[in-house]
């Protein structure tokens, strides 16, 4: 099934391109099926990219989903025209009376930056507290995984004295969890952070389940034990060139930026990077889609709050 977003979307006609099913809204209203629902709340600076990068993983799926761009009104973007912002994104106050069955919250590049420094942070509080009753399952990603781990258990993050740039190998510690059927027990998955979250903070917090770890990235999928919040610390949406794209941006910059780990065939920036992770970034989304938001949430969102604390994981 299809996911159904804009037609003038950049990312409708780039998907397109590589032959993945997306259809737009006036064909679907054709159709007697309801959508899930997704809430995107895009912090990234390259907005369209991420768009197409996280619409790849959402159509993915036998289920027709439809998905809504949230942006922050206390922080405007300053990298994609207003005219882009203005066609596509919503903000809170024109979404929060009304009820989705799955949300994202990216990353951004604020990982150096105390949580209450960031500008939009009490913006972004009141949307991750709204998505406790109005979202049947949110999925956080990078520094959105840590901002929310912060918000809800007080999980903290430390700065690295180097960045964690690369792609690592993972393993799967709970193979029972929905979140990774399929997965292999070691899978690979890329980061680019500067921070990360403190071990022993999630390990006391006895409403989370550690569900992928990495021996030199650490801490990669979290879960509450009902699956309504999941935590990415990594960046399994990138496309084969992302990583390469943000070395030699730092590189032009005159930044301090090693090549990324067990990207480059021999670490040789000069080589073609090889793209390891797409598969079990797809299997992530999907087993997301299927398990925690498709096959739980109610067909009538407006019972989303009633079901708040309901199914118990693995």
């Amino acid at each position: 099934m299809p996911l159904i977003i804009p037609k003038e979307l950049p990312a409708y006609q780039a998907l397109g391109d590589e032959n993945i099913f997306v259809m737009h809204r006036e064909r679907a209203v054709r159709q007697q099926i309801r959508p899930l629902r997704i809430l995107i709340l895009n912090l990234m600076p390259t907005k369209i990219t991420t768009e197409t990068q996280l619409a790849r993983l959402l159509a993915n799926s036998p289920l027709q989903v439809q998905f809504t761009l949230l942006q922050t009104a206390s922080h405007p973007a300053t990298h994609v025209s207003p005219e882009h912002l203005d066609a596509f994104y919503k903000t809170f106050e024109e979404v929060r009376q009304e009820r989705f069955d799955g949300m994202i919250i990216t990353g951004a590049p604020v990982e150096t930056i105390p949580f209450e420094d960031v500008d939009y942070w009490p913006e972004l509080c009141e949307i991750m507290e709204y998505s406790k009753t109005s979202v049947y399952s949110t999925l956080h990603v990078c520094w959105g995984a840590q901002a929310a781990l912060y918000y809800h258990f007080g999980v903290r993050k430390e700065l690295f004295s180097q960045k964690l740039f690369g792609v690592f190998p993972h393993r799967v510690t709970r193979p029972a969890n929905p979140l990774v059927r399929g997965f292999d027990e070691v899978f690979y998955a890329p980061h680019s952070r500067h921070s990360g979250v403190v071990r022993q903070d999630v390990d006391a917090c006895s409403e989370l389940r550690v569900l992928a770890e990495s021996e030199e990235a650490g801490v990669y999928l979290m879960s509450t034990e009902n699956g309504r919040q999941i935590f990415v610390t990594g960046h399994p949406e990138y496309d084969k060139y992302t990583l390469d794209g943000e070395y030699r941006r730092d590189l032009d910059k005159g930044l301090p930026i090693q090549p990324p780990a067990n990207y480059y065939p021999g670490d040789d920036p000069s080589r073609e990077p090889l793209f390891r992770w797409r598969a079990h970034a797809h299997l992530l989304y999907s087993n997301w889609l299927n398990y925690y938001v498709y096959q739980n949430t109610p067909y009538d969102l407006a019972e989303l709050e009633a079901l708040k604390g309901r199914r118990a994981g693995v």
